[in-house]
């Protein structure tokens, strides 16, 4: 379940996307959390041409240096979107704890089909498709319709 501690985290996480979609990449942000605290925030970065780019892979990446694996297996992860298959294997990987998402790979999935958008290159699973053992929770309504609303502001063309 979701709880105001939880839905205050995400929130962040909808900042986050908010400002890299401002800086002209794809609005996903994720956060990192130890012990109560936030060790580590990530965005999107993939306008590079680095398509590996993506925050949750950038925080497992950062855990599995800075952080040993208690604490790893402790920590929540909190995502704007849920993880794509190659994130879920890196969380899984890095042995990180739970994972909370404001909004579904399948909602993603949907408004990508509505804007008109190409799939992406890889299958669309759920996190427990990849990885089955992992403790996971969401999406939540409220800020998935923000989140939704940025890929929205992302679809458009930008004026020149």
């Amino acid at each position: 379940m979701i709880d105001a501690a939880d839905r205050a985290y995400l929130a962040r996480c909808v900042e986050l996307a908010e400002q890299t979609l401002e800086r002209g990449n794809e609005p996903f942000g994720s956060i990192l959390v130890d012990d109560g605290a936030v060790v580590a925030e990530a965005v999107n970065q993939v306008g590079g041409g680095d398509h590996t780019r993506h925050p949750e892979f950038e925080l497992a990446r950062w855990a599995a240096t800075h952080l040993p694996a208690d604490r790893r297996a402790r920590a929540t992860v909190y995502t704007s979107g849920e993880h794509c298959p190659m994130c879920s294997a890196a969380h899984a990987w890095a042995g990180l704890g739970r994972i909370v998402y404001a909004s579904s790979t399948a909602q993603l999935t949907g408004w990508r089909a509505e804007l008109g958008l190409p799939a992406g290159p890889v299958r669309p699973l759920p996190i427990t498709e990849i990885a089955p053992g992992l403790p996971v929770d969401g999406p939540d309504d409220e800020l998935a319709e923000r989140v939704r609303e940025l890929h929205r502001r992302h679809a458009r063309p930008r004026p020149r």
